[in-house]
């Protein structure tokens, strides 16, 4: 990662933070109504555009 530039590594680590389970609160606040996160990405099935 030393090559990559500085912009297009702030995008990763952002689509990394983004790509994290839904709290375990959530999951209680809304009684199992929501358990699952529609954005979360799968590093194989779908690529991102950097």
């Amino acid at each position: 990662m030393s090559k990559v530039n500085l912009p297009k590594k702030i995008r990763l680590a952002k689509a990394t933070k983004q790509n994290r389970p839904i709290p375990i609160w959530v999951v209680a606040k809304t009684l199992g109504r929501v358990r699952t996160h529609p954005k979360r990405r799968f590093w194989r099935r779908s690529k991102l555009k950097v």
